[in-house]
């Protein structure tokens, strides 16, 4: 497995290095120890599955303040998405700058999010499924988000959106804590 520094501070791609044989292969895809050496959160407390029917649905962007901010291991296991962070933390160099990346069924990678930025996706085919890995139990009173098309943030989705929940549609735009 290796890990990969995003432009975001403290966000990175996991991308597993599997060992094949005549059966296929194997592959780790997260490891405690591995994370603690990188400094990362290896423990998480949470397992949730978001599915998808239509191409071009966008969820998100979406993040948890404190106390219950969230740490995050996001992959995809069945279809592709365009995934996006934005860095929410006032005073980092990358203050409002966000990061897209494909993670797909086929590629494995997933996305490391620490707490302090946001997090969005499209579905770039019918039928994805995204599997999150959080850290923290969710408080449903700690979770935040900011509208997909915040001129603020300026993300680029690959696709036209075709579906988007009426709680996402009604973030406000960002501002400054």
């Amino acid at each position: 497995m290796r890990i990969e520094a995003l432009s975001l501070a403290g966000a990175y791609r996991i991308v597993p290095e599997p060992a094949t044989d005549e059966r296929g292969f194997f592959a780790r895809t997260a490891c405690a120890e591995t994370f603690a050496a990188h400094g990362l959160v290896g423990a998480f407390a949470q397992s949730s599955v978001s599915y998808n029917a239509r191409r071009g649905t966008v969820r998100g962007l979406h993040y948890a303040v404190p106390p219950h901010a969230e740490t995050k291991l996001v992959r995809c296991t069945a279809g592709a998405i365009h995934d996006v962070i934005v860095d929410l933390r006032p005073g980092s160099p990358t203050y409002l700058e966000s990061v897209g990346l494909e993670l797909t069924a086929g590629n494995r990678h997933a996305l490391y999010i620490p707490p302090g930025l946001a997090h969005g996706f499209q579905a770039l085919r019918d039928e994805t499924e995204v599997l999150y890995m959080i850290d923290v139990p969710y408080v449903a009173a700690s979770a935040q988000g900011l509208r997909w098309n915040d001129p603020s943030i300026r993300v680029t989705w690959p696709e036209p959106v075709s579906v988007i929940s009426p709680r996402d549609l009604a973030y406000p735009d960002w501002v400054a804590p």
